[in-house]
C-alpha cells in the first residue's frame, strides 16, 4: 500500500505569496498524478486553507478532486471545521454531525485513523477526554489490520522547532500519547503543523512530521535548487517490514 501525504498548503487569496502557495499545491498534485505507480490514497494532514474561508477551500477542493486516488482531509489549526466540512462533505467520509473532524477508513490493507487536534484557544493542539473516547470507539471496531494514525499536531517533542511542544498543555499531549499507546496494531503516526521535517516516538511507534507544501512557509535549511520546489511524502507499507517513507521533491523523475 502507498500513501501520499501532503500538509500545510495554507491556501489564501489575500497574501503577497498567495499565487505561489496555490502554485506549490498545483505542482504537488501534478507530481503525484504523474507517478508511475499511483498511491492508494492521498492524505492532507491539515491547514488546507489559511483563513478557513469557503473560497479558499474551493480552490483546494478543485485540485484534490482531480486526483487519481481517493483523498482524505484533516483539519489543521488554521482551518475552520464548519467550513471545511461544507467544502468536502460531498466525499462522504466526514461525519457532518460530529463536533470534530475525525474518522476511520477501513477500505485498505492498513486501517487509517484520522484525528482532530484543533484547539479553540490557540494554534497549538488539544486532545480532550471526549476525543479520547471517540478514538477508542473508532479503534474498537476492527483489530486485525495494522493501523496508521494521521494528526495535524505532532504528539512528540519536536526537537527541531523553537518550541518543541505543540499542544496547549503537557496533559493534552500525554492524553493523546496514552490513547495511541493503548491501540493495538499502530505501526506509524504521520503529522504536519511544524512546517519542517521532524520525528519522534510514541512508545515503540515512530512518528513523523513533514514540511509544508507551501515553500514560502517551509522551515529548515534547503539547497538552493530546492528552495522553490515543494516536497511531499510517500509512505509505503509492507506487511513484513512495516512503513518506509520517501520524501519526494516535486519535479524529479519517477
Amino acid at each position: 500500500m502507498i500513501i501520499a501525504q501532503i500538509s500545510d498548503t495554507h491556501i489564501a487569496l489575500d497574501t503577497p505569496d498567495s499565487d505561489r502557495r496555490l502554485r506549490d499545491f498545483e505542482r504537488t498534485m501534478s507530481d503525484i498524478g504523474a507517478l508511475d505507480t499511483a498511491p492508494d490514497v492521498i492524505v492532507h494532514t491539515g491547514d488546507v486553507a489559511h483563513n478557513g474561508r469557503l473560497e479558499e477551500y474551493a480552490k483546494a477542493a478543485a485540485l484534490l478532486e482531480a486526483a487519481r486516488s481517493p483523498v482524505y482531509v484533516l483539519a489543521g489549526n488554521r482551518d475552520d471545521r464548519k467550513t471545511l466540512k461544507e467544502a468536502f462533505s460531498g466525499a462522504g467520509y466526514i461525519n457532518g454531525h460530529s463536533e470534530f473532524i475525525e474518522y476511520a477508513i477501513d477500505d485498505f490493507p492498513v486501517r487509517l485513523i484520522m484525528l482532530d487536534t484543533l484547539s479553540s484557544q490557540s494554534n497549538k493542539g488539544e486532545f480532550c477526554h471526549k476525543r479520547v473516547e471517540n478514538l477508542r470507539d473508532m479503534t474498537g471496531r476492527e483489530g486485525s489490520k495494522p493501523v496508521a494514525v494521521f494528526t495535524h499536531h505532532p504528539p512528540f517533542e519536536a526537537t527541531q522547532c523553537p518550541d518543541p511542544f505543540q499542544f496547549d498543555t503537557p496533559q493534552d499531549m500525554v492524553r493523546l500519547r496514552s490513547a495511541l499507546h493503548g491501540i493495538d496494531g499502530v505501526t506509524a503516526i504521520f503529522c504536519g503543523h511544524v512546517h519542517r521535517f521532524d520525528m519522534g516516538d510514541v512508545g515503540a511507534t515512530r512518528a513523523l512530521a513533514m514540511p509544508s507544501v507551501a515553500t514560502t512557509l517551509r522551515k529548515g535549511e534547503y539547497p538552493d535548487g530546492m528552495k522553490t520546489r515543494p516536497v511531499y511524502q510517500l509512505h509505503r507499507f509492507d506487511p513484513v517490514s512495516g512503513f518506509t517513507t520517501q520524501t519526494r521533491i516535486v519535479g524529479t523523475r519517477n
